[in-house]
């Protein structure tokens, strides 16, 4: 089981951390890292992109685990999940994606963009941007540039490995639509969504990460039969 964290998270998290438990209770062997720049991770935030996120993914599985993978990836680490999957399609057996969001980038960030923000990132290659969770954040340039290499939406998703997706329907950061277009963008047919109607994004309410659990042993045990 690997953990892959959102933007701007890390493995401390509630689910991460959750996960965790679960792991540990199953005797089940399980990696949860901090991306560069993150945690407790060296590096700026600020100098991360999804191409050099999803690099720190592969260095981590490649150097840390061997066998066959689960990948459980929350909002943005829903994205570097499916971009894992794709460079490693023999290692991973699952992937879950909780409020995945790939290609958030473009969709959301500079999509939303005013042409003067627009412009602001472009003349001084970083823009403020407030959070509902706490200070202002920085958008760079180049993670919105960068993320251009990495879109995934705008084509078929090969990935042949049974596929779960976990939305919450109140989710003010990612529309529960996105869980819809990845699931008609993956090739497998083992592809299944469950939808929380009161859900917000982060999805770690009690109920929420008991839908998680079961649905990673549900994963495990079909594995394993």
């Amino acid at each position: 089981m690997v953990f892959l964290p959102g933007y701007r998270s890390d493995m401390t998290g509630e689910k991460a951390t959750a996960l965790a438990a679960f792991c540990a209770a199953r005797g089940q062997a399980m990696l949860r890292f901090d991306y560069s720049g993150n945690g407790a991770s060296e590096g700026a935030f600020e100098d991360g992109t999804i191409g050099a996120w999803a690099l720190d993914a592969l260095a981590v599985i490649d150097a840390l685990s061997e066998g066959p993978l689960i990948l459980v990836g929350s909002s943005m680490g829903g994205w570097i999940a499916l971009l894992t999957a794709l460079a490693r399609p023999a290692r991973v057996a699952g992937l879950v994606g909780i409020a995945a969001a790939p290609d958030f980038t473009e969709t959301l960030m500079w999509a939303a963009m005013a042409p003067a923000e627009r412009a602001t990132l472009l003349r001084d290659g970083v823009l403020r941007a407030p959070s509902q969770y706490g200070e202002p954040y920085a958008i760079t340039r180049a993670l919105i540039e960068d993320g251009r290499n990495h879109l995934l939406l705008t084509g078929p998703i090969a990935i042949d490995c049974p596929v779960r997706l976990l939305h919450g329907q109140l989710d003010p950061d990612v529309p529960w639509e996105t869980a819809l277009r990845i699931a008609e963008r993956v090739t497998g047919a083992d592809v299944r969504i469950t939808l929380v109607k009161d859900g917000d994004h982060r999805l770690s309410r009690p109920g929420d990460l008991a839908l998680l659990r079961e649905t990673l042993a549900a994963l495990l045990d079909q594995d394993r039969a």
